[in-house]
């Protein structure tokens, strides 16, 4: 049978352990919980890419006249 003896601690140590002890607080309070939803809806906005030009779907008959006998 083996006799274990206890660990040792240091003032060092202990300050390490009250270190780390006060950032898993920190830690705790930042990141503890979720942050709130955002639903899909409200993080997309839809709107034309360009401004409809209404000149642009007129049709001209006389046009190639214009455009190659001009």
């Amino acid at each position: 049978m083996t006799h274990r003896t206890e660990a040792r601690t240091t003032p060092e140590d202990q300050a390490d352990a009250a270190v780390l002890a006060d950032a898993a607080v920190l830690r705790r309070d930042r990141f503890g919980s979720l942050p709130e939803r955002i639903r899909p809806e409200d993080t997309v906005e839809t709107r034309p890419a360009t401004v409809p030009d209404p000149a642009r779907d007129t049709y001209n008959p006389d046009e190639w006249l214009i455009r190659y006998c001009g």
